[in-house]
């Protein structure tokens, strides 16, 4: 099995990237997220992977953060969910803010997901709860999930002031994991202090 695969970031699409390792060229599908995450073509770059059997094809799913690799392969776990909507979930939801929804029972939360009406969030919910709540506990996700608004605002301020995805993330949850209740503003402030 292929866990990962470190190279140079040779073509990039929205939901598609080409890493060169040695000579190959691996295409991966990628969320929204991850495509963000990776950078431009010519980095230096490391994909996490799910290698997916199907009767007529293989195909390589890449993910930015093991965090999302463990959440897209709970969400095809799923009866009813297949890899498409799993990468459409992870793209229209951050991996906090899926597990945030989930805990809470957000139904109308996870419908904003493209391809997931009711119906689909409800079997998520039912689904994944336990599930969620113990990834929670193993591998804490780099956003705290009970700050989940308060996260999301923060990453996006970030963004918004040229940070880049990844590097938004990593800040707001390095303060977000020393005080887990800071407001917005706090979050912003200290995301923005550290060197």
């Amino acid at each position: 099995m292929i866990s990962f695969i470190k190279g140079t970031l040779v073509e990039k699409s929205p939901t598609r990237v080409v890493i060169e390792n040695r000579g190959m060229g691996f295409s991966l599908l990628v969320s929204l997220n991850t495509s963000e995450a990776l950078g431009s073509a010519g980095d230096a770059v490391m994909a996490y992977t799910h290698l997916h059997h199907r009767e007529d094809a293989m195909l390589l799913f890449g993910f930015a953060t093991t965090e999302e690799r463990v959440l897209f392969e709970l969400l095809i776990g799923v009866s009813g969910v297949g890899p498409k909507l799993a990468l459409a979930i992870l793209s229209g939801l951050a991996p906090a803010t899926f597990c945030e929804a989930v805990l809470q029972q957000d139904v109308t939360r996870l419908t904003k997901a493209p391809g997931v009406g009711k119906k689909t969030a409800e079997r998520l919910v039912l689904e994944l709860k336990d599930k969620v709540g113990k990834l929670a506990m193993d591998h804490p996700l780099s956003t705290p999930m009970v700050a989940g608004s308060v996260a999301d605002e923060a990453m996006m301020a970030l963004v918004s002031l040229g940070f880049k995805p990844k590097q938004a993330e990593e800040r707001v949850g390095k303060v977000l994991k020393a005080a887990p209740y800071a407001s917005l503003e706090e979050v912003i402030r200290q995301a923005l202090s550290q060197g």
